[in-house]
C-alpha cells in the first residue's frame, strides 16, 4: 500500500514549540509510525511544486493523510479538484484534526464543517461509540489525552456514514472526533486529535486509530460503475401499441 502523508509544514517553520514537538514536521513523524507498518510511506508538502501532489504521485498514491491549518487559502483549486478525482476514482482519504477546513474536505462534505474552539490545555476523553469498526481496533473503552485543543458541536458536517469516537472536554463540550464517509469510490476517514503544540502524534493510541483508519480507507478490487445510456442486458419483448 502506497500512503502519501500531506501537511502544510508551516507552524514548523514559525512556532519554536512546534519545531521542537515535531524537528521532522508533523509529516515526518506521522510518516515514521506510519512505516512501522511495512506501509510505503512518502511526504508531501504545500511549499514544493504543485504541492507535492503531481498527477504521477497522486496516481500511484492509495491512502492519502492531510495535515493543514493556517495555509488552507493557499492550496490552489485545480490542485484540490485533482485530489477530489482520484477520491472518487477510489483513493482514500484520512483528514486529521484542522484539516476539517481543508479546501479538500469541504469540497468532499459540501457544507461549512465550521465548529467551536478554545485552547485551554484542556483534558480530552475520546469515547469509542463504535467498538465493532475496524478503526477501533486495538483500542478501549476511551482515549485520554491530557492536554489538547478543544472541538465542539455543533460541527457543520453531513450526518456520517458511521460515527467511531465522540469527544468529551474538562470544558463541558462534545464533539464528533471519528467520522467516516464514502465518496464515489473513495472512503474518507475523518479524525479530531492532533493541535500543533501538543505531542499528541505521538500517543501509542493515537497512532493506532491513525494506522487502522488508513488500513480502512485503503481501494477495494471493485468494478468501476458505468454511467450513461445502457443497452439491455436481456432481450426486451415488445410490447403492443395500446
Amino acid at each position: 500500500m502506497n500512503v502519501l502523508v500531506w501537511n502544510e509544514n508551516r507552524h514548523e517553520k514559525t512556532n519554536p514549540v512546534v519545531a521542537e514537538n515535531y524537528p521532522k514536521g508533523i509529516h515526518g513523524a506521522i510518516a515514521e509510525f506510519l512505516q512501522e507498518d511495512e506501509i510505503n510511506v512518502k511526504t508531501a508538502t504545500l511549499d514544493e511544486a504543485d504541492h507535492g501532489l503531481t498527477d504521477e504521485v497522486l496516481a500511484e498514491t492509495d491512502v492519502l493523510v492531510w495535515w493543514g491549518h493556517k495555509a488552507h487559502g493557499e492550496v490552489r483549486d485545480e490542485i484540490v479538484e485533482k485530489v477530489q478525482k482520484r477520491v472518487l476514482e477510489g483513493m482514500g482519504l484520512v483528514v486529521l484534526h484542522s484539516g476539517h477546513f481543508s479546501k479538500i474536505f469541504k469540497k468532499l462534505m459540501g457544507t461549512t464543517c465550521d465548529l467551536k474552539w478554545r485552547e485551554a490545555d484542556e483534558k480530552e476523553r475520546l469515547w469509542v461509540v463504535d467498538p465493532t469498526h475496524p478503526i477501533a481496533e486495538g483500542l478501549g473503552q476511551y482515549i485520554e489525552l491530557e492536554k489538547e485543543e478543544m472541538y465542539g458541536e455543533h460541527f457543520d458536517i453531513p450526518t456520517p456514514d458511521e460515527l467511531i469516537f465522540i469527544s468529551w472536554f474538562e470544558g463541558g463540550e462534545v464533539f464528533r472526533s471519528g467520522c467516516t464517509y464514502k465518496r464515489g469510490k473513495g472512503k474518507i476517514f475523518y479524525f479530531r486529535p492532533g493541535h500543533e503544540t501538543y505531542k499528541t502524534y505521538y500517543n501509542p493510541e493515537i497512532q493506532r486509530v491513525i494506522k487502522n483508519g488508513v488500513n480502512w480507507a485503503k481501494p477495494t478490487n471493485s468494478a468501476t460503475p458505468v454511467y450513461g445510456n445502457a443497452q439491455p442486458l436481456e432481450k426486451i419483448s415488445e410490447k403492443a401499441n395500446v
